[in-house]
């Protein structure tokens, strides 16, 4: 019976294991895809910006600048895409909000309303966010866009 024990332990904790969750994330091939699309659709639009890609915590997973991006750009588009993984929603979501009255959004924590970062999201949960700064919101927002649609295939 004491033999027994260790073995009906172990067998108990892989039947566990077997209930883990998994979860979804952005990995080097994902980055690398939306990058790209990112850089392409800026090329297309003639736009320099910087381009931020961020997990679902909001935590910096690649970012670039253009050459004649301005070095503000480089933490508007993180705020951007913190904002976008955090609250799950469009940085232009605060924006609206803002631009309609409601001051509360300004002490919202990681709050940023500034069009442009867009969340990534798969089977309804937020995995990651990507933001650009350096054009005209909507088109910082397109570009955004266009890099999650290439990784969605949509």
């Amino acid at each position: 019976m004491v033999r027994l024990l260790p073995l009906l332990l172990s067998a108990l904790v892989v039947a566990m294991a077997a209930d883990l969750p998994s979860r979804k994330y952005l990995n080097l091939a994902a980055i690398k895809a939306m990058a790209a699309a990112a850089e392409q659709e800026a090329l297309a639009r003639k736009a320099e910006v910087t381009i931020c890609i961020v997990d679902d915590s909001g935590n910096l997973l690649f970012l670039q600048k253009a050459d004649k991006a301005g070095l503000n750009t480089i933490q508007f588009a993180q705020r951007k895409a913190r904002y976008a993984a955090l609250y799950g929603r469009p940085s232009k979501a605060g924006a609206d909000q803002l631009k309609g009255g409601d001051l509360s959004i300004l002490v919202f924590p990681d709050a940023f309303p500034n069009q442009g970062g867009v969340p990534i999201k798969v089977d309804g949960q937020t995995i990651g966010a990507i933001a650009c700064s350096g054009a005209a919101s909507e088109v910082d927002e397109a570009i955004s866009q266009a890099a999650v649609d290439a990784l969605l295939k949509k």
